[in-house]
């Protein structure tokens, strides 16, 4: 978004509307002096961007509160994709493992054990780094919103890819369940499909666990995001996550100054993400599960 300035000159855009000035300021309500509030109302009064300070600025002069509420939507973004990934493969995984049977159903299985025994986050990192290198090889510069969201699509994807081993195992299981019944045997008597079983029986009797895995696979997906992040290798600048926030926070907190809410506020904020989507996923699991909800019942 462009800015006028009062006195009718060229608009500044908002991303170099930046005031050093006003770099590294603790958040307003902690401890302003009466200098540094005078010297705000006297760059507010020119029609210089100031920024808002509920969380303080970083060594820019940028707003932290408007970075995380940006670095929220990416991380949650990157979350709420990986889940969908892994649990519709997942579903699609487990689904015709069991409803085929057999040797087909060993082997699949095998190779769910097999990438079990793979280390996950050491594959997401293959997968970036592998992404990264076909694009040096493309010749393709590490520029531009484009470049940005090929990372974070490379980010969800890999996360996603190695996050659908245990939805399949349980999808399969219960599937195996519902392949035993009478009303199944009469479906592959009369010759229905097994698209036509997938769609109109098997999957209106297992979205209860696939909402719940969903629900689960959601925060495990964002730590995974935040932590590759905080790295550097996940989402980096200058588009925010909470991970690459908390990283470049934490160079600030030290013994001589400790800017704090550089790094305390992403990290207050995936800790409370992380708790709210558990709880979510513990009442879904209550409402679909008979047993978890005759537990909380007595309990």
């Amino acid at each position: 978004m462009a800015r006028v300035d009062r006195s009718g000159s060229a608009p500044t855009r908002r991303f170099e509307a930046g005031n050093l000035e006003l770099s590294l300021l603790a958040p307003s309500w902690w401890n302003d002096s009466e200098n540094l509030r005078s010297r705000i109302e006297s760059q507010r009064a020119t029609g210089a961007y100031v920024p808002t300070r509920v969380f303080g600025t970083d060594r820019l002069g940028r707003d932290v509160f408007a970075r995380c509420l940006m670095g929220g939507a990416v991380s949650l973004l990157i979350g709420l994709s990986a889940a969908m990934i892994a649990v519709g493969f997942g579903t699609l995984y487990g689904t015709t493992s069991a409803a085929c049977g057999g040797r087909i159903d060993n082997g699949m299985m095998r190779a769910v054990d097999v990438m079990y025994g793979l280390p996950s986050m050491l594959l997401v990192v293959m997968f970036a780094v592998a992404a990264e290198g076909i694009l040096d090889r493309l010749g393709v510069e590490r520029v531009g919103g484009g470049h940005q969201a090929f990372d974070v699509a490379i980010l969800f994807l890999a996360i996603g890819a190695t996050s659908w081993l245990t939805v399949a195992r349980v999808i399969r299981g219960q599937v195996l369940s519902l392949r035993g019944q009478l009303f199944m045997e009469s479906c592959r008597a009369v010759g229905v499909g097994p698209w036509r079983q997938f769609r109109l029986h098997y999957l209106p009797n297992v979205v209860g666990p696939i909402a719940v895995y969903a629900a689960l696979a959601v925060p495990a997906a964002i730590l995974s995001e935040s932590f590759l992040s905080f790295l550097g290798i996940g989402v980096r600048e200058p588009l925010p996550s909470w991970g690459n926030l908390a990283a470049d926070g934490l160079s600030e907190v030290n013994t001589i100054r400790s800017r704090w809410w550089l790094l305390g506020w992403p990290c207050v904020l995936i800790a409370t993400t992380l708790f709210a989507l558990n709880f979510v996923g513990d009442a879904l699991r209550a409402a679909v599960d008979p047993a978890a909800r005759g537990r909380t019942t007595s309990a």
